[in-house]
């Protein structure tokens, strides 16, 4: 279903951007790495936070990148990662598949300025096997992202 999901948002958002499904399952960074055949840094990780006043927000950053406490302090105030099974009730992806994409509950999406490092890079797709090539400026304009510092 996620992956139909996604497959989904980008015909409504009318970009025919192809999902790439390996056969290799991919929720890690480095697995997603090898299999696309790509640096760690290129890998856009979604990590689904729950903020202090209650709001859930995505975080997308790069593969390599990792939060910094004081500037997520400064872009978000607290916050607390997600545990597994709310953050595939909230977005209907699985954890290792989470993207900002056709989403089961629309939820701001924050852009990690770590991201600008590359022209392209590839979320995943909806699912633990699956992923989309993709610039940073265009991810933006399709989730209505924003840009943070959140990450070191």
């Amino acid at each position: 279903m996620s992956l139909q999901s996604v497959r989904a948002f980008f015909a409504q958002h009318q970009h025919d951007l192809p999902i790439l499904e390996t056969e290799a399952l991919t929720p890690t960074v480095d697995s997603a790495a090898l299999a696309h055949g790509v640096e760690p840094g290129r890998i856009a990780k979604t990590l689904a936070f729950r903020l202090g006043d209650g709001r859930v927000v995505l975080l997308v950053a790069s593969g390599h990148a990792r939060i910094d406490n004081a500037k997520f302090k400064t872009a978000f105030g607290k916050g607390k990662m997600l545990p597994a099974h709310e953050v595939q009730d909230l977005t209907g992806h699985p954890v290792g598949g989470v993207c900002p994409f056709g989403l089961a509950n629309p939820l701001p999406v924050y852009l990690d300025q770590s991201l600008h490092a590359f022209d392209e890079v590839l979320p995943a797709a909806g699912s633990v096997n699956s992923a989309v090539r993709i610039s940073p400026a265009l991810m933006a304009q399709l989730t209505g992202g924003v840009w943070v510092d959140a990450c070191r």
